[in-house]
């Protein structure tokens, strides 16, 4: 537990954590303590307080003491000279051909630094420049360069909303933005319509992503198939505010998305690429597929040789010992099997060298089908054979292979 006093430099900027020293110390009160650049005057920020379960690397600097008269008399005469250097630094600025724009000139209380804000597309070589300037001003000269985020909290200005710009009224420190955000909250993705005048992404992108980020987590995506009170259905459109889904109706597929409120749906599977998720009442399966509810998948299974998963809506029928219609794909109809490629691997060596012994004659590895002699593929662990053949032949275990 330490007690502690913030302190603020700026108008809009960090709060630094000192020692009171046994002070009263109340809002707003100008005071002197020193910090990494020497003496310094700020506004209390944070009255005295303790803060529990705080740990400090090192200990808290103290505040030196109230600022008297002289103090702030001294800070207006800063405020001048920072005026006058902010001119010379130009004329050098220009002199020396530099490529480099001047923003902001700081006088430490003391006047024992002067700190020169500046923006560049690159680096700058200002040895020779600091040299002229430091024996113009007879101090320890210090040049900073920032990006256009710090520029624009410098300066000040009005945003695309037409208030003063967040970071230079409340804004303390800058958060991370993404394009991410806009793109969960809906927003165009033109960079004019979601920049600020600084040309980065709009701070108030981060204001209400939590928000968002809550929705997003009970409500399904576009592309997610659903349960309504109307009957199944795909989600085509989503407001995550108001909660509102389009959902195009399997029964009605012609006519206009129903629209239905989050709460009223069930999510049956996710969207594409959204998670693996298996329907409700799913029975049976294949061995090495994923389990859903009964001990089936009813949205993957294992391919007959390659080992691999293939999606159930893409050329799987029934399920391993199931009865028609559990564990089928969703979109098969009363649980047949569907036209469309199977196995889409390239066969494996023990695939060819069955193809090939069936081609001169039945063999191992080979039994007769439709058509003439098919091979018969050996069966994995936990897995039964599966033949091939293109007119959907049953093999061993109720599975059917196209």
């Amino acid at each position: 537990m330490a007690l502690i006093v913030g302190v603020r430099f700026k108008t809009v900027g960090k709060v630094y954590y000192f020692d009171p020293d046994g002070l009263d110390l109340p809002l707003g009160e100008k005071v002197i303590v020193e910090t990494t650049r020497g003496i310094e005057c700020g506004e209390v920020a944070l009255e005295p307080r303790e803060l529990e379960g705080e740990e400090f690397a090192h200990p808290l600097k103290k505040v030196m003491r109230v600022a008297t008269k002289a103090d702030l008399q001294q800070v207006e005469e800063n405020l001048e000279r920072q005026k006058k250097a902010f001119a010379i630094a130009q004329e050098k600025i220009e002199k020396h051909g530099l490529d480099m724009t001047l923003i902001d000139v700081e006088y430490t209380f003391d006047g024992n630094k002067i700190l020169f804000y500046f923006t560049a597309e690159g680096r700058i070589d200002f040895r020779e420049l600091v040299k002229d300037m430091a024996s113009v001003f007879r101090t320890r000269i210090e040049l900073r360069q920032i990006g256009v985020r710090d520029e624009a909290k410098l300066l000040g200005g009005l945003g695309v909303c037409g208030r003063p710009f967040c970071c230079a009224t409340f804004l303390d420190e800058f958060q991370p933005v993404s394009i991410k955000m806009a793109k969960e909250q809906g927003l165009s993705l033109n960079p004019t319509k979601i920049s600020g005048t600084c040309g980065r992404l709009m701070c108030c992108l981060k204001y209400e992503q939590e928000a968002y980020e809550d929705l997003m987590k009970t409500t399904p995506k576009a592309g997610s198939l659903v349960e309504t009170p109307e009957g199944r259905g795909i989600v085509t459109d989503v407001n995550l505010l108001t909660g509102r889904l389009s959902v195009r109706l399997d029964q009605f597929p012609d006519a206009a998305p129903g629209v239905f409120h989050r709460d009223d749906v069930t999510l049956l599977r996710g969207s594409r690429g959204g998670g693996r998720q298996a329907l409700p009442g799913a029975q049976g399966g294949t061995a090495g597929g994923r389990a859903g509810p009964g001990g089936g998948s009813a949205l993957f299974r294992v391919c007959c040789r390659g080992g691999h998963e293939e999606r159930g809506n893409r050329g799987w029928g029934k399920a391993q010992g199931g009865p028609p219609g559990q564990g089928a794909a969703p979109d098969a109809p009363d649980g047949g099997e569907r036209d469309g490629p199977g196995c889409r691997q390239p066969p494996g060596p023990e695939r060819r060298a069955a193809e090939r012994r069936g081609s001169g004659g039945r063999g191992p590895g080979t039994r007769r089908g439709r058509g003439g002699e098919a091979p018969q593929h050996p069966a994995l662990p936990g897995q039964e054979a599966l033949s091939p053949q293109g007119g959907g032949e049953e093999a061993p275990g109720g599975i059917r292979c196209f």
